[in-house]
């Protein structure tokens, strides 16, 4: 896909996300006048990182734009310090996280949706903002790797900085219930506390399978493309 449409893309995507964000932090919902607001819920913490990655995305683009041709060494390391911290949001931030809250979210919702996302919500959330909360955040994600290449940091590093993301978020959880009385999620307060160890250690582990699954994946697009482009050039000088 050709620089401009990339770049038109990144920016439409990041308006859409700071749409969403005003739209959702504009209702007035009970759970968002409790201890920790908004910030309680991994959607919300999920919507922050897209929206961040997004942005950097963008910058990376003009920062790329207005350096092509300067020749100024200074503008080309600035460029790829941006670059470097573009590629560790994707992989460590934006991919498994925007995977997570999509998959287990529908899941669960599937099952039943008291446990996440009551009745009750619909009538302070409109089912776009919802699809643009729990759906949308992963086809953008996949679209973006997709159009450019990004470069994984070492597998140890990736994973022990998503452990630490994962630990974090669930650490704040019990931090909110402890101060409140409160499960953030409705579906904690009918487990016992056994079925909770489970369960967060099994999104811990979620968590990271989803970090090999983007590298992976990352690996399996640009291979490809670098196939294609190879035999396309064979062709080319065969013919």
């Amino acid at each position: 896909m050709a620089l401009v449409p990339c770049q038109v893309l990144r920016v439409a995507i990041l308006l859409s996300y700071c749409s969403i964000l005003c739209n959702y932090k504009a209702i007035e919902m009970p759970s968002h006048q409790t201890y920790g607001g908004s910030w309680k819920f991994l959607t919300f913490i999920d919507l922050v990182i897209q929206a961040v990655f997004f942005g950097i995305c963008v910058l990376t683009d003009l920062s790329s734009l207005l350096t092509r041709g300067s020749g100024n060494q200074e503008q080309e390391r600035q460029l790829k310090k941006l670059i470097s911290l573009r590629d560790w949001m994707l992989a460590v931030l934006a991919f498994p996280v925007g995977v997570f809250v999509v998959a287990v979210f529908w899941i669960i919702y599937a099952y039943d949706r008291e446990m996440i996302y009551p009745k009750l919500l619909d009538n302070f959330i409109p089912g776009w903002l919802n699809h643009g909360m729990h759906t949308t955040v992963l086809p953008f994600i996949l679209i973006e790797m997709r159009t450019s290449h990004h470069a994984y940091p070492s597998r140890n590093s990736g994973l022990a900085a998503i452990c630490t993301f994962s630990v974090g978020y669930i650490l704040w959880v019990c931090w909110v219930h402890h101060v409140t009385g409160m499960w953030v999620y409705p579906f904690l307060e009918h487990i016992g506390p056994g079925a909770r160890i489970i369960f967060f250690g099994s999104t811990t582990i979620l968590m990271n399978f989803l970090y090999l699954l983007g590298e992976v994946l990352n690996s399996y697009i640009w291979d490809t493309q670098r196939r294609r482009g190879h035999n396309h050039k064979r062709e080319s000088w065969l013919n």
